[in-house]
């Protein structure tokens, strides 16, 4: 009956504990009398035996010791057992007093029965867990990965402690440079060795998956780990970054595999959150090419700033269909819409910003792929990237917007491109507009109404992003190779798709402490070949030079061999941000804005020379020429 009623596992406890009050009890007079009890004391024990048990097993019962696993017993089950004991053994002896039969009882009984009773019923308890845990361990080790850890500091042991009950992985030690560490168990594993000493102890332990558990560590150290665990054959992997570690947004236990990010080894972004609560908290935050990799990207970012509304503009339906599905289900507190429609389409833009009435900007839209823009392209560029801007930038100062953040381009400094080309003559239109928004502004000390500031953001290529080289890469590995790279001396800067979004957020906080018009330039970091690039993700695949081809094909249209951040006669100035600094580019002024804006307005179709020879015209330092060496 007890055992249907409460499960066999509930009742093989009790009854445990049941015997084990009787044994506690039993051997306390042993010892008490030197194992040889008086019959006085033993027909008494005998007598009193029957109370004790029912009134410490009822008092378990009752305190719920048999709602958990002995399995998974530890401390917390201590110490309700350590309560149950005192609760029972207080019930215990005021029941023998009201009796009259306390003065009975040995004092050396009294103190040492709980005693031995505590170290029963805990021991027991423990025994069983480790006797589990050993023999689970025994039956699965078979399957579970044998890893090294590269690192030993406080993140390695956070990994260690929170893989010790993992089916899939099993630690057999840990490499770490600190000379202090070694031979030393953290966590129970041992510092076996130095880092390059990995593939001696990959090849004795016969290990293969390798986790690089240091989040903020050096480029070198990942490229040297991936490169030595290609040669010898095994898995790297790491934990997540360091910037989502110290955010909570994961935990070190989600290992991944080492991606480019890692080898590119730049130090997290430090945000301004306060400044930047400020701005967008409570606002209305429209982001137009919301379905791209910068757009979305950006939308993730302004999430944890709490607006009172994104808007997601964009113009691929596909694109904006699946930025939806993401983000409805992730963050259903924030308020969004997600409109269709087109820069260049002035009703449209009118209709949007006056239902939205948005606070911020951020211009994310454009067509960007250089060679797709430089031939039989080149009038939609003209159109999307300048003429839109021009539209939804108008747009924004005729609702008082507060901030309109321009996504440009390195590729926008000395442009050889028709992409470059109009990028560039997208912050000459920004520029412009602040000039003539500051020219009102000194002529009107009164007007109330608030005056837009235009922000101009460039950067160098995101990893990832959509048509870039990256996912072309992976898809020629996957196919077998070989890979195809323009020329062996090819660099880019490249920075990770967040860190961009949020160098974007920090540089739309920072705009206008200039009066506004600031183009900011984003530190890139050293330039990186793109031949190394591919190598990189070779050996991201687990794969050699050997196992896939890399083949040149030479320059596309509109390509450099090298870009640059800065023109020649452009110069900057540093700002609080490290990451930072504003460029002081050549100016524009209303007259040349008006003279643009009316020839926009007349342009229907152009041919690809046609856009080639105006933006001589417009953009002085264009170098009008299809393919740049």
């Amino acid at each position: 009956m007890f055992a249907s009623k409460f499960g066999i596992r509930t009742f093989i406890a009790f009854t445990h504990d049941f015997v084990a009050v009787a044994v506690a009890w039993w051997l306390a007079y042993l010892f008490r009398f030197n194992f040889a009890i008086p019959s006085s004391s033993l027909v008494f024990f005998k007598e009193t035996l029957p109370w004790i048990v029912l009134i410490q097993a009822g008092m378990f019962l009752w305190l719920g010791l048999y709602r958990g696993l002995w399995r998974y017993a530890s401390m917390p089950d201590l110490k309700r057992i350590f309560v149950a004991l005192v609760i029972g053994t207080v019930t215990v002896l005021l029941v023998l007093w009201l009796l009259g039969r306390i003065v009975n009882i040995p004092g050396a009984v009294i103190l040492l029965a709980p005693l031995l009773l505590l170290l029963i019923m805990g021991g027991s308890r423990l025994i069983y867990r480790a006797w589990k845990e050993r023999r689970l361990y025994s039956l699965e080790s078979y399957e579970a990965k044998l890893v090294l850890i590269l690192g030993a500091g406080s993140t390695a042991m956070s990994l260690v402690k929170e893989l010790a009950g993992s089916r899939d992985w099993h630690v057999v030690g840990m490499l770490d440079d600190d000379p202090r560490k070694l031979g030393t168990r953290l966590q129970g594993v041992r510092v076996l060795g130095m880092i390059k000493e990995l593939p001696h102890w990959v090849q004795k332990l016969n290990v293969g998956h390798v986790i690089i558990a240091i989040p903020s560590v050096a480029r070198r150290i990942h490229r040297q780990a991936l490169e030595v665990c290609s040669e010898i054959g095994v898995k790297a992997m790491t934990v997540p970054s360091y910037v989502d570690l110290i955010s909570g947004k994961t935990t070190v236990s989600k290992i991944r595999e080492i991606e480019l990010d890692d080898l590119l080894g730049r130090a997290p972004v430090v945000l301004d959150d306060d400044g930047l609560h400020g701005l967008l908290a409570g606002k209305v935050i429209l982001v137009t090419g919301a379905g791209g990799s910068i757009g979305s990207e950006l939308c993730r970012q302004l999430v944890a700033f709490k607006p009172d509304r994104i808007v997601f503009l964009e113009l691929n339906e596909f694109a904006l269909y699946n930025i939806q599905e993401e983000f409805l289900l992730r963050f259903p507190e924030i308020g969004m819409s997600f409109v269709i429609g087109d820069i260049k389409d002035r009703a449209r833009m009118m209709q949007l910003f006056t239902q939205f009435r948005p606070s911020v900007v951020f211009h994310a839209a454009a067509y960007k792929h250089v060679p797709l823009m430089e031939q039989e392209n080149a009038c939609q560029a003209l159109l999307n990237n300048v003429l839109g801007t021009y539209i939804l930038a108008q747009v924004a100062v005729s609702f008082g917007v507060e901030k309109f953040v321009l996504i440009s381009t390195d590729k926008a400094v000395n442009p050889v491109s028709i992409m470059g080309a109009s990028k560039r003559l997208a912050e000459m239109v920004c520029q412009a507009l602040q000039q003539s928004i500051s020219k009102k502004q000194t002529h009107d000390q009164n007007n109330s109404f608030h005056q837009t500031c235009f922000v101009m953001v460039r950067f160098g290529n995101v990893l990832g992003s959509t048509g870039s080289v990256i996912p072309k890469f992976r898809e020629q590995i996957a196919k077998g190779g070989p890979i195809t790279v323009t020329h062996p001396e090819m660099t880019r800067y490249f920075m990770s798709i967040p860190e961009a979004a949020q160098l974007v957020l920090q540089a739309g906080l920072m705009g206008g402490t200039n009066g506004g018009g600031e183009i900011f330039v984003l530190d890139m970091g050293d330039p990186v070949k793109i031949v190394d690039l591919a190598n990189d993700l070779i050996h991201l695949s687990g794969l050699g030079e050997e196992d896939i081809r890399i083949v040149f094909s030479g320059l596309r249209p509109g390509e450099k061999l090298h870009e640059e951040l800065l023109a020649a006669s452009e110069s900057t100035l540093p700002t609080p941000h490290q990451k930072l600094r504003i460029a002081q580019a050549r100016e524009v002024d209303e007259q040349w804005l008006s003279d643009l804006v009316t020839w926009l307005n007349e342009v229907t179709v152009l041919s690809d020379q046609e856009v080639r020879d105006q933006f001589a015209k417009w953009v002085p330092e264009y170098t009008n020429k299809e393919v740049a060496h």
